[in-house]
C-alpha cells in the first residue's frame, strides 16, 4: 500500500510553503485511529450478512443526499492527503529529491492499482468484463495526482488546484450536452459522467450497474479535490503553533466547507455516486471536523486506549481491506447442501445468527463479527510486527 497511510505520522514541523520543514518529533495517534475507525466502518457496510436486511444508515444513500456510509470513502480519500502533506514534507526536508519521491509514488500507486484489479476480478478472473476502476483504483489514481501536484506547487497552488478540480467538474456535469439527453441532466440515466463510463469503458464498468462505474472516470476529478482537502488539513496540523490553536484551525475550515457544501446543494445535489462537487466539499468539511474532535479528545485529553484497536486497525488498513473483500468472495463461492437445498457459506453462517435475531438484526450481527474477524487478523499483524509495505 502507499506508504502515507501506513507510516507512524508524527506532528510538529512547520509549514513547508514557507520554508523547509523538520522531521517530526512525535505520533499523531488520532490520524491513526481515525484511518482505523474509517476501515472498521468500511468492512462493517460493505459485508452485512444479507444484503435485503441492512438499516438504513449502513446503507448508500440511492441518488442524492447521504448516509453515514457515504462518509467512509472519501474520509479515507481524505486522510490519504493528510499523510501527504506530512510524509513528502518529511522526506523534502530530509533532502530526498522530487523526482525520486514521485517515482516511488507511481510505483506503489501501479502495485495498489493492480490490487484494485485482483479485487474485482477474483475468483473468475474474466478479463472480458475485468472493471478497470474501483475503490483501491480510485485510491491509487488520486494518491498520485494529488503527490504530482504537492511536490510541484506551493499552498496557494494547491487551493487554485481545488477550486480548478470542483469548478472544472462541476462546468462539466452541467453544461456538456449528453446525446439524447441534452445538457444538465443530473439523474441516473442522463448525466455526462455516467455517459462517459458508458462510452470508454463498456463491459469494464462496475458488475453491479453494468453501464457506469460509481468510481468512474469523470467523477475522479473532484476526488482529487478531496485529497488535496487532506493535505490542507496536514498544512494546518504542521503548523509550528499550539496543538489547540490548530485544532480550532481546522474545526474552522470545517465548518466552513460543510456550510459551501450544504449551499452548492442547491444548484448542484449532494451525491455520493456523482462524487459533486458539492459532495466534495460537504464531506471535506465532515472529515476536519472528525479529525478535529478526535485530536482533540487523543492527543490533547490522552484518551489513547479507547483509540488502541482503531490505531491497530489503522496500520494495516489496505491489508485489511484486501482480505476482507477476498474472503467475502469465498464465503460466496463455496457452495454446499444444507437441507436439501445448496447454500453458499455466506447464507449459512448468517443462518446461526438468525436464530436468535429478527433478520435485520441477525445481518448487523454478521457484519459485526465479520468486522471483528478483520480485527483480530490485523491484531495478530500488529503483534507480529507484520506491515504491508509497497
Amino acid at each position: 500500500m502507499p506508504q502515507p497511510l501506513t507510516t507512524p505520522v508524527p506532528a510538529g514541523a512547520q509549514d513547508e510553503t514557507a520554508r523547509p520543514s523538520r522531521p517530526f518529533a512525535e505520533r499523531v495517534v488520532s490520524l491513526d485511529a481515525f484511518r482505523g475507525a474509517t476501515m472498521a466502518l468500511m468492512v462493517l457496510v460493505n459485508t452485512p450478512g444479507d444484503g435485503g436486511h441492512v438499516y438504513a444508515p449502513l446503507e448508500h444513500s440511492e441518488w442524492n443526499g447521504w448516509t453515514p456510509t457515504d462518509v467512509v470513502f472519501p474520509s479515507f480519500m481524505w486522510i490519504v492527503g493528510v499523510a501527504i502533506a506530512i510524509v513528502v514534507a518529511r522526506r523534502l526536508a530530509a533532502g530526498v529529491p522530487r523526482a525520486h519521491i514521485f517515482g516511488q509514488a507511481f510505483r506503489r500507486a501501479a502495485i495498489l492499482y493492480v490490487f484494485g484489479l485482483i479485487v474485482y476480478a477474483y475468483p473468475t478472473f474474466d478479463l472480458s468484463t475485468q472493471r478497470l476502476l474501483g475503490v483501491l483504483q480510485r485510491i491509487a489514481i488520486c494518491y498520485l495526482i494529488a503527490t504530482a501536484i504537492y511536490l510541484t506547487t506551493n499552498l496557494r497552488g494547491q487551493i487554485i488546484w481545488i477550486v480548478s478540480l470542483l469548478a472544472g467538474y462541476w462546468l462539466l456535469m452541467t453544461l456538456v450536452p449528453v446525446p439524447g439527453y441534452g445538457a444538465g441532466r443530473l439523474d441516473l440515466e442522463g448525466n455526462f459522467a455516467h455517459y462517459v463510463d458508458r462510452i470508454v469503458l463498456g463491459a469494464h464498468n462496475y458488475a453491479n450497474t453494468k453501464t457506469w462505474d460509481p468510481e468512474g472516470i469523470i467523477s475522479t476529478i473532484p476526488a482529487i479535490a478531496t485529497v488535496l482537502f487532506g493535505i490542507m488539513a496536514g498544512h494546518i496540523l504542521r503548523r509550528e503553533r499550539p496543538l489547540t490553536q490548530r485544532i480550532i484551525r481546522l474545526l474552522a475550515v470545517g465548518v466552513l466547507l460543510l456550510a459551501a457544501g450544504q449551499i452548492s446543494n442547491i444548484w448542484l445535489p449532494i451525491n455520493k455516486k456523482l462524487w459533486t462537487s458539492s459532495f466534495s466539499m460537504f464531506m471535506a468539511g465532515l472529515d476536519f471536523v472528525i479529525f478535529a474532535a478526535m485530536l482533540w479528545l487523543v492527543d490533547v485529553r490522552g484518551y489513547k486506549r479507547w483509540a488502541k484497536p482503531f490505531v491497530i486497525m489503522g496500520m494495516n488498513a489496505i491489508t485489511v481491506y484486501l482480505i476482507s473483500e477476498l474472503l467475502d468472495q469465498v464465503f460466496d463461492v463455496i457452495r454446499f447442501s444444507s437441507g436439501g437445498h445448496v447454500v453458499t457459506l455466506h447464507w449459512w453462517l448468517n443462518s446461526l445468527f438468525t436464530t436468535v435475531a429478527s433478520p435485520i438484526n441477525a445481518s448487523l450481527l454478521f457484519a459485526i463479527a465479520y468486522t471483528l474477524l478483520m480485527y483480530l487478523v490485523a491484531y495478530a499483524m500488529y503483534r507480529r510486527g507484520w506491515f504491508l509495505r509497497v
